[in-house]
């Protein structure tokens, strides 16, 4: 009798880091969009939001350094 296969398939959770990062993306979204002065800065802002991370760590580091 062959055996069978199991069925199980792996997931990643993200859990806490992912809740903060979204709520953040959110945050930033709003906070770029509301101080756009025009459609193109709107824009920018959601490419800021995607990479608000990378701005807090730049800020930290120049922060840490000096």
């Amino acid at each position: 009798m062959p055996k069978k296969k199991s069925s199980k398939t792996n997931t990643c959770e993200g859990g806490v880091s992912s809740a903060i990062y979204g709520l953040g993306f959110i945050g930033a979204l709003v906070y770029y969009i509301v101080t756009a002065t025009g459609f193109w800065d709107g824009v920018l802002g959601v490419g800021k939001a995607l990479v608000w991370p990378a701005f807090l760590v730049y800020e930290a580091m120049k922060f840490l350094i000096m």
